[in-house]
C-alpha cells in the first residue's frame, strides 16, 4: 500500500474494497464512512459480547453478492472497457494472476501496462 500510490494504485484490502463498496451501493459524500464508523462504535461499545452472533445472522449468499459487486466495481474503475483492448487484457490478466499470487500480479500489471502504453503489445 505504501508504494502502490507511487504508481497510481489505490489501497488494497480494506481501503479499495471499502471505497468501491461504498460507491457501488450509493455513497457519494464523506457522510458514508462517518455513518459506518458510528455503527462500528455502537457495536463495539454496546454489543461487543454478541457481535459474532449478529454477524453470523447475516446471510452468506448476500455477503457473496455484495463482495462480487464490489469486485466488479473495482474492475470497472480500472479501465474503460469499451475503448482500450490493451487495458482490458491487462485487467483480466492481473485479475487471473491475483487469484494465485497478488505480488506477481502486481508486477505483471506494471510491466504489461507499460508495454501496452508503449505499443509493444497490440490487441
Amino acid at each position: 500500500n505504501l508504494f502502490g500510490g507511487l504508481v497510481g494504485g489505490v489501497p488494497m484490502c480494506h481501503g479499495a474494497g471499502g471505497l468501491a463498496g461504498h460507491v457501488r451501493f450509493g455513497a457519494r459524500t464523506g457522510g458514508a464512512p462517518v455513518m459506518f464508523g458510528i455503527i462500528l462504535l455502537v457495536l463495539a461499545l454496546f454489543f461487543s459480547g454478541s457481535v459474532d452472533v449478529l454477524l453470523r445472522l447475516f446471510p452468506t449468499p448476500v455477503l457473496g453478492a455484495i463482495l462480487f459487486l464490489t469486485g466488479v466495481q473495482l474492475a470497472l474503475g480500472s479501465c474503460d472497457f469499451s475503448r482500450d483492448k490493451g487495458e482490458r487484457f491487462v485487467t483480466v490478466a492481473v485479475t487471473a494472476l491475483a487469484l494465485w499470487n497478488v505480488g506477481i500480479a502486481f508486477l505483471f500489471g506494471l510491466l504489461a501496462s507499460a508495454c501496452v502504453r508503449r505499443g509493444w503489445i497490440r490487441l
